[in-house]
């Protein structure tokens, strides 16, 4: 069988390099999400616009994809490859071809989705291969029989050549097709060695990812060679907060399945031939899935503020956007929301909405989340109104609930605050609704991250208001009317 006869992609790293040492699953797992973050940095900082539409790059990945930014995921075309693909029978009364579950690749240009048979030792293994115009990266988590994993990565083009070729092999014998058009795509980023200050920016990428006491920045940083491992993690800095880890390992593995199942479904979704009551379905999977990643990313996202010392700006990029587009996104889910819990809303806007600076993919997904505990909190049939001011040199958003409003005859009775017990350091639980969420002081953290200000407040007839403070772009400080 051909997959005892090709070498897993760890197996080629191991032996181009002088030393791959195991360590605990923990060490490794921390060491490629590390190295994976500092990769996405490198690929936003490297590449061009966005606004031609060209791919610009190739991501071959597994076993679920790694980067959702859109300026990646709509400049680069990845291929995940996994040993389980998703089985569309289990959601279809008919039969349908089962080549579907393995390759769409030409119905979506930009994804697509590769089998591995189940023996392969790939099966066992996280991969990432980079291929741009400035550089190829190969990226390897790869777990042993002992239950110890280990990490390695490689810029060196004839390692990461290898790593293509054993990859390329497994899908000529698959796919013979789709392989000679991978490979073609591949041909056209040449295998040639990346400039040192690439690799210097990526050394410099992990250093900010990678927490470390500062007595051993100056004697355990990245050397700037082509081919290197990570170091062992028991140089860095031993988080005091075990349950941090641990949300982020579980914010991890809960967002990999997700993320392939949507990936599956989206690409069903591309099918012309499949009933309306079907599409139905796949679009609640698609849309139950997002809310569930967004929802992890948060989380992932709040443990890894929780271990840095200071809030990273080069981990959340700032920048002037338009308020208007995300509301527009945003307000019909905060809809849904209420909508879900009996709950009326009403959401005032400025005639014009001014730029604000900030991250729009994780602002709209901060404020969601906290749209959707704030609706979980109040009892049926509240008053949710969401208004939007001018402050000065920013932009006041405040979530004020009203509690049975409908009636004025009848004296307005003090609000009770929702029951809520903390989950470590950065987790509450509501008895009453059996929900899990973040708590405040990791809301805040996360709002601080994108350069804005939550402030909660407690007010007996109301209960809970939140007010959010965003800053304006220099130009974007003017007078505003007010529209309902």
């Amino acid at each position: 069988m051909y997959e005892w006869i090709l070498p897993s992609l760890s197996e080629i790293l191991a032996a181009s390099q002088t030393t791959v040492a195991e360590c605990s699953p923990t060490k490794a797992e921390r060491q490629w999400r590390v190295s994976l973050a500092a990769t996405e940095h490198l690929l936003i900082n490297s590449l061009a616009p966005a606004s031609s539409g060209a791919t610009q790059g190739l991501i071959l990945a597994a076993p679920a994809p790694l980067f959702s930014q859109p300026i990646l995921t709509q400049s680069l075309q990845t291929v995940t490859f996994t040993a389980k693909p998703f089985n569309p029978l289990a959601l279809m009364p008919f039969q349908m071809p089962e080549a579907i579950a393995i390759v769409d690749a030409e119905t979506s240009p930009h994804e697509s989705v590769l089998p591995l048979l189940p023996a392969d030792p790939l099966g066992a293994e996280q991969f990432c291969l980079v291929f741009t115009d400035k550089f190829r990266l190969v990226l390897v988590l790869a777990e042993h029989k002992n239950g110890n994993k280990t990490f390695s990565f490689s810029f060196e083009p004839e390692v990461v050549q290898q790593a293509w070729r054993s990859l390329g092999a497994r899908v000529m014998l698959s796919n013979p097709d789709f392989f000679s058009e991978l490979d073609a795509l591949v041909e056209q980023y040449s295998p040639v060695a990346p400039d040192y200050r690439t690799v210097i920016q990526f050394s410099q990428l992990l250093l900010q990812e990678v927490t470390e006491p500062e007595e051993d920045k100056a004697t355990k940083g990245y050397t700037d060679t082509a081919t290197s491992t990570l170091p062992s993690s028991s140089s860095a800095k031993a988080s005091p907060r075990p349950d941090v880890e641990l949300l982020q390992a579980f914010a991890h593995e809960v967002r990999t399945p997700l993320t392939t199942i949507r990936t599956m479904t989206r690409l069903l979704l591309k099918r012309r031939d499949l009933p309306a009551n079907v599409i139905s379905r796949l679009e609640i999977i698609d849309h139950e899935c997002t809310e569930q990643i967004d929802r992890m990313e948060l989380l992932f996202k709040a443990a890894e503020l929780e271990t840095c010392t200071t809030v990273k700006s080069s981990s959340t990029q700032l920048t002037p956007m338009s308020l208007d587009q995300v509301l527009q996104q945003s307000i019909p889910r905060w809809q849904q929301a209420a909508n879900r819990r009996n709950l009326t809303l009403d959401v005032v806007l400025p005639q014009q909405l001014p730029t604000v600076v900030s991250n729009p993919n994780m602002l709209d997904r901060i404020l969601t989340g906290l749209m959707e505990n704030f609706t979980r909190s109040l009892p049926a049939g509240s008053h949710i109104q969401v208004q939007v001011i001018p402050a000065g040199d920013q932009l006041k958003l405040q979530l004020s609930p009203q509690t049975h409003c409908q009636d004025k005859n009848k004296a307005a009775t003090p609000a009770t605050p929702p029951i809520r017990k903390a989950l470590g350091q950065l987790l509450m639980f509501q008895p009453e609704t059996g929900t899990i969420s973040l708590n405040i002081a990791a809301t805040k953290h996360l709002f601080q991250a994108i350069g804005g200000k939550l402030i909660v407040r407690q007010r007996p007839q109301y209960g809970e208001v939140l007010t959010i403070f965003l800053p304006l772009e220099v130009s974007g400080k003017q007078k505003l009317g007010i529209r309902n």
